[in-house]
């Protein structure tokens, strides 16, 4: 998609407005879990996710391309909404963030806190993905969708990041929500030319990604059930299947207690938050142990919005279902 040059000019461009952020390997984290594991602190941006990188190629790359009328529009369960309000203040641009009801209210209120306005609409992502593209209609407003190029671009900046602080990584454990994060790191490595195998994570709640992955065609769910927001997609994006499907070497499902063990993990071993599809990587990469032994592992943290209500409660010992570790 992009070749080495462009991740390069890129990285430069983002780097102007953020920090890199840093690549750590814990010395009990790798005891608890018997691995040897690179953790990729995307939750340490100012919005806590990745997705802050690529809102800016992407307003950069509209300032420069289109006339963008009244502002942007867009839907999210909220990073790729933070993302987006973030920039559009940087760039002086009104932004419209539709998300699903009952979504979590402290990412509502990151959003409304950059700037944006936000509207609740539908029961799940595509539900307000509609909604968005009706309000662009009516109120003369650039539709932003969840995977566009000038997106994989600035989000794989944390991939040119992280291939630069480690050498020789064997694997890398991504979660997959709408594909941004997954499809920059298979951009980067194969714009290096490296052989690290790179696996997607869904929640078995959310598996449309898996399900279209073993059948090589899209697969459409009719619901989705994880507490993972950052995971709940129920249809995948062509353009992005298109490319997971060729660039992945496998996509492993974790079940929301398994996600709720790796967010303990990371506050534990790691003084970190991690919100469900922030911790998803790390539960595979557990679940998949046997794969891991005496291998160069890497996994993605990156989704540090969680409500403190629901942390409070996993923290405690409380899985998300309602039952209790034992």
């Amino acid at each position: 998609m992009f070749d080495r040059a462009a991740l390069i000019e890129a990285t430069e461009f983002v780097h102007r407005h953020i920090l890199p952020t840093p690549t750590i390997r814990w010395p009990l984290l790798d005891r608890e879990t018997g691995l040897s594991l690179y953790v990729k602190h995307e939750n340490h941006t100012r919005l806590g996710a990745f997705k802050l990188r690529g809102g800016l190629t992407f307003l950069r790359y509209l300032r420069s391309s289109v006339e963008i009328g009244s502002g942007i529009v867009s839907a999210t369960r909220g990073n790729h909404g933070q993302s987006l309000a973030h920039a559009a203040s940087l760039f002086g641009m009104r932004a419209m963030i539709v998300v699903p009801r009952g979504n979590s209210v402290e990412k509502n209120a990151a959003m409304r806190a950059w700037g944006a306005e936000v509207i609740e609409y539908g029961d799940d992502f595509q539900d307000a993905v509609g909604h968005a593209r009706d309000l662009a209609t009516q109120q003369d407003l650039i539709m932003v969708p969840a995977f566009h190029p000038e997106l994989i671009r600035g989000v794989a900046t944390y991939g040119m990041e992280l291939f630069s602080a480690i050498d020789g990584i064997d694997r890398i454990y991504v979660p997959i929500g709408m594909g941004s994060g997954i499809c920059s790191l298979i951009t980067v490595r194969d714009a290096l030319g490296l052989k690290t195998e790179i696996i997607g994570v869904v929640a078995t709640g959310a598996d449309a990604v898996l399900q279209s992955f073993r059948q090589g065609k899209i697969v459409e769910t009719v619901s989705v059930a994880t507490f993972a927001d950052g995971m709940a997609c129920r249809c995948p994006d062509p353009d992005a299947f298109d490319i997971i499907k060729k660039g992945v070497a496998d996509i492993i499902a974790v079940r929301d207690d398994q996600i709720a063990d790796a967010i303990r993990l990371y506050f534990s071993c790691c003084h970190n938050i991690a919100e469900g599809a922030g911790a998803a990587s790390l539960a595979a990469a557990i679940a998949d142990r046997d794969h891991n032994i005496g291998k160069k592992v890497a996994v993605i943290l990156s989704g540090g919005n969680i409500d403190r209500a629901l942390y409070a409660r996993i923290l405690a010992g409380e899985n998300p279902d309602g039952t209790h570790v034992r």
